[in-house]
């Protein structure tokens, strides 16, 4: 007798070698399973029947909308985004539905939805709409604005994520007016934190990427403050050349900026930092007897500091030159230094000037004075004699101003002279000219 067991096993053979079948499919039938969400392109008849349904549906959601059922109007909105995304309707259905969102409050779910249009309905009209809200969401969230997860407990959003939307905004419209508001905000998020590097670099971009717009100018401007702010802080030379670029950079393209004064007095600072700082150097070097080196920074405390700082700096190079000449020779042969020693202070005295004498302070002093008799004739008002030829009437003739030609001289009239006006002799008779030549004749 067989056992049961032995008699069920044709029919789980059969069902192993139709499990196998099944297994054999193609692959892209197994990958079919993951597509069923997307939606392929309707017919042209198959989009005629989709957009009715969707513009009735449409409607109905701005029924909702306008009834204060902002739940339910999303809801008719995201339906109409799922099933017809082809028609008309969805590009306006996806931004009501964001607009839904954000009446909510849930900032980053309402983002996330504008970027979904921006992302499938770039041609759309509202596409600038679009970017407008996603910018005054960011705004909205870096205010501190609060927002609800989903265990209904307000939640704050950071200010990596803040960063992340203006990021996405400046991308979505990198040449838009709002991309440089939001690179902007960017550098101050990065300054707020104390991020020095970070929000020299993101002012940096919106000089860079946006010159001619009124935040390139602010951007600019406050590159120097923080570089100044960090200068008094430490004490790196680095943050003082930092700062004296950066303002000098910004009074240079805004003269009449509202930040001008405040860059001129912020570079006065940085410059008697410079010279306080470049004294105590040139001090420390002179005492260890490095002549060149507290030379040069002697001639930096010259070039920034205040009157104190280079009258100091002048007598401590004066010495040095006293004391070792040779040094001070080689360095102001050296290329590039611009030393300052007592010699220069008087070059007028020094045998091999050659220069235009130096004017008397005792009469550029003076005030002007009216002048005396010293002797000087006008120039008389006499006409002078004009030159005539030799021997001729120098008695001019009636209604004539020039006296007559002379008649004696071998030399003779260029042109024939008129009579003077009312002696009664006729003009001069011309002679005719010349009659022109006959013509060639013709040779057969």
């Amino acid at each position: 007798m067989i056992a049961p067991a032995f008699r069920r096993l044709p029919a789980l053979a059969a069902m192993s070698a139709a499990g196998l079948l099944v297994t054999q499919t193609p692959a892209f039938g197994f990958l079919d399973f993951f597509k069923k969400g997307e939606k392929k392109a309707p017919s042209a008849s198959e989009k005629q029947v989709q957009e009715g349904t969707a513009s009735a549906m449409l409607r109905e959601a701005k029924a909702a909308e306008a009834a204060g059922d902002n739940s339910k109007a999303v809801g008719i909105y995201s339906t109409i985004v799922k099933q017809y995304p082809f028609t008309d309707s969805a590009a306006e259905a996806a931004f009501s539905k964001a607009a839904g969102v954000r009446r909510t409050g849930q900032l980053q779910d309402a983002f996330d939805a504008f970027q979904s249009f921006i992302d499938r309905y770039r041609q759309s009209a509202r596409f600038s709409d679009a970017i407008r809200q996603q910018y005054e969401i960011a705004e909205e969230a870096r205010g501190g604005k609060k927002q609800k997860n989903f265990m209904v407990i307000p939640m704050k959003l950071g200010a990596k994520d803040v960063i992340d939307m203006y990021q996405k905004v400046i991308k979505n419209a990198p040449f838009g007016k709002l991309a440089p508001l939001a690179q902007f905000s960017i550098a101050e998020i990065q300054q707020e934190k104390g991020e020095k590097p970070l929000a020299i670099a993101a002012y940096q971009g919106v000089v860079d990427n946006y010159p001619n717009t009124p935040q390139a100018a602010e951007a600019q401007f406050r590159i120097g403050s923080i570089s100044n702010v960090a200068a008094q802080k430490s004490q790196d030379s680095g943050n003082l050349t930092s700062t004296r670029d950066a303002l000098t950079t910004y009074v240079a393209t805004n003269p009449t900026g509202e930040r001008a004064p405040e860059a001129q007095a912020m570079l006065q600072q940085v410059d008697t930092a410079q010279a306080a700082e470049s004294l105590k150097i040139a001090k420390f070097y002179e005492k260890q007897g490095k002549t060149k080196a507290a030379a040069i920074y002697y001639n930096e405390a010259l070039k920034f500091g205040t009157s104190e700082a280079s009258t100091e700096a002048r007598t401590r190079l004066s010495e040095l030159a006293r004391i070792d000449p040779a040094a001070m020779t080689a360095s102001k042969n050296k290329g590039g230094s611009d030393f300052t020693v007592p010699a220069a202070v008087d070059l007028r005295s020094r045998e091999d000037y050659v220069g235009p004498p130096s004017p008397e302070l005792a009469k550029l002093s003076e005030k002007p004075k009216m002048r005396a008799d010293d002797g000087f004739q006008p120039i008389p008002l006499q006409e002078p004699k004009l030159p005539v030829r030799q021997g001729a009437d120098t008695t001019p003739a009636p209604g004539s101003l020039l006296p007559p030609a002379g008649t004696d001289s071998n030399k003779p009239l260029l042109l024939p002279v008129p009579p003077p006006p009312g002696s009664g002799e006729g003009a001069p008779a011309v002679p005719p000219p010349p009659a022109p030549p006959p013509p060639a004749e013709k040779k057969p």
